[in-house]
């Protein structure tokens, strides 16, 4: 199971860190990925940490996201974040984090939601003055 959190409503130009807690798997070795849907959007691949037999796994961002965007995971918590600089408007959304602990998720996967058969319940960023 994934459990996302740490969305809110924060001004242009702020910064949140999203939080994904997995249960009944290892974020260690598993492909984990964010992703985000704006209202009246589809949803869209924003990151992903690959899967990975010794725990380092290939990072991924979408274009429109590098740069502000950065992935992270604390594995004595079993957490992956997102942390977001520079919020824009265009940032709005909600945030899911998903994840497959049943198969090998490449780097080039990433982008793909069909890859990901487990997802959270989703975290809603609102960035408004």
């Amino acid at each position: 199971q994934l459990q996302a959190s740490g969305g809110g409503l924060v001004q242009p130009g702020g910064s949140l860190r999203l939080s994904c807690a997995a249960s009944g798997f290892t974020v260690d070795y598993h492909g984990i990925g964010w992703f985000r849907q704006a209202p009246g959007k589809e949803r869209e691949a924003i990151s992903c940490i690959s899967s990975s037999a010794d725990g380092d796994g290939d990072i991924w961002y979408a274009d429109s996201v590098k740069g502000r965007f950065t992935f992270s995971k604390d594995s004595a918590k079993n957490t992956v974040y997102l942390q977001i600089n520079n919020l824009k408007a265009e940032d709005t959304a909600v945030y899911y984090c998903a994840a497959d602990p049943s198969a090998w998720i490449a780097t080039m996967a990433c982008p793909y939601e069909t890859n990901f058969r487990s997802w959270g319940q989703g975290t809603l960023v609102t960035v408004s003055s």
